[in-house]
């Protein structure tokens, strides 16, 4: 963010990724007179650093709000200025609007934004993670409901339950309007982490895919210009994260020698019933469907993933010699799982948190790129397993 100042009040606000190249646009030659004369007015240029392109629109629209400034306030280069409204109303809807009326009763509103681009862009983010509404309760759901925007799409809320998770949504929706992101993750955090306690494992995935997709609008956005810069950016930020998990396995395993192929096992089962189990197979920090493998579990009685690691272990040595051999194993489970590998290739497990390995009876604390790499892993693990998983169930319901 970046803003001209007159005095101590800013008197236009503004934002680029690459700060150098649009501060120095505005001291070309061939400018408009309205620019011309803000920066002509202009006798300082202030700057705020923001994680990713919707904090950026976010706090854009808190500043202007909160200082009007007068050439963002005159601007009407094809930009139509916007707010979002979240309604007061038992069941609250989340709308755009023109103005703000004080007589319309609302939740909170959030703006001006300074163009409608902007605010169907923050919306749209915000709308996968957290499903809301923009119509009153009808007889019908809305077509929104069909796609997963709108869930629980109040024309077919019945009962409370359904209404606390309705309410639920808006609250986080409003979280993320106001910019308070990290609190926000945390709170999903400590859900997901109940519902794993609990066993509800589908409602934890749920509430993962949440953060991961939190995660992913709020990350720092990488300048085109850098791509320019360096054509083998995304090579060399692969290769990062591969170094950066080294460098934390090699005091634990003394016998890694490479993490250029990694292979990653997850169990499947529901309630012990068609247990399956997936091979997902990253070479170089990319996935290689080339070595994709699904095991339908043929002899461990459903639920014990030990016994059902073992015997995808047994399965997967026999074929080294015709799939490879992989540097290292990242089981999704404990210690029984990882002694399901008896073999001299390094193992490790992912702990129910996302961001710890376990490697004997330690548990190692990831983040940064190391955390990035090992969730991409399990995450793909953990698709590749249901999704042959549900096949079989759809098979047998089929058959019957």
């Amino acid at each position: 963010m970046y803003l001209f100042k007159k005095g101590s009040r800013p008197i236009y606000v503004g934002k680029a990724i690459n700060l150098k190249r649009r501060v120095n646009s505005y001291f070309d030659m061939d400018l408009e007179e309205k620019t011309s004369r803000m920066v002509a007015e202009a006798d300082s240029l202030s700057f705020i650093r923001v994680n990713s392109e919707l904090e950026s629109l976010l706090l854009e629209a808190k500043l202007i709000r909160t200082h009007m400034p007068h050439y963002n306030v005159i601007s009407k280069d094809d930009k139509h200025p916007l707010y979002i409204r979240i309604t007061r109303e038992k069941l609250p809807r989340v709308i755009t609007a023109r103005k703000i009326s004080a007589s319309e009763p609302n939740l909170a509103f959030f703006g001006p934004f300074p163009s409608s681009n902007n605010v169907r862009s923050v919306l749209r983010m915000i709308r996968k993670i957290f499903p809301y509404a923009d119509h009153k309760p009808g007889e019908r759901p809305c077509l929104y409901s069909h796609i997963g925007l709108c869930n629980p799409c109040p024309s077919e809320i019945k009962d409370n339950s359904q209404r606390k998770l309705y309410l639920k949504n808006i609250r986080r929706v409003r979280t993320v309007l106001s910019g308070k992101f990290a609190g926000l993750k945390n709170d999903l955090t400590r859900e997901m982490d109940a519902f794993s306690k609990d066993q509800k494992y589908e409602e934890a995935g749920e509430t993962l895919d949440r953060i991961k997709k939190l995660d992913y609008i709020t990350q720092p956005q990488i300048p085109s210009e850098f791509f320019m810069q360096n054509p083998n950016l995304y090579e060399d930020l692969r290769q990062k994260e591969l170094i950066s998990l080294s460098l934390i396995l090699k005091p634990h395993l003394p016998n890694l020698t490479s993490v250029q192929r990694i292979e990653c096992f997850d169990i499947a089962h529901l309630a012990g019933s068609h247990p399956t189990a997936s091979m997902v197979t990253f070479i170089d920090g990319e996935p290689d469907k080339n070595f994709y493998r699904h095991f339908k579990i043929r002899k461990a009685k459903g639920g014990d993933d030990y016994d059902a690691m073992r015997e995808v272990a047994g399965r997967r040595i026999k074929n080294f010699d015709s799939w490879g051999k992989p540097d290292l194993v990242i089981v999704d489970g404990g210690k029984g799982q990882i002694k399901a590998f008896e073999t001299d290739i390094p193992t490790v497990g992912i702990a129910k948190n996302p961001d710890r390995l376990i490697i004997g009876n330690a548990k190692i604390k990831l983040k940064g790129e190391t955390l990035n790499l090992i969730a991409r892993i399990r995450n793909e693990a953990h698709r590749f397993a249901r999704r042959y998983h549900h096949k079989l169930v759809s098979r047998e319901l089929t058959s019957n």
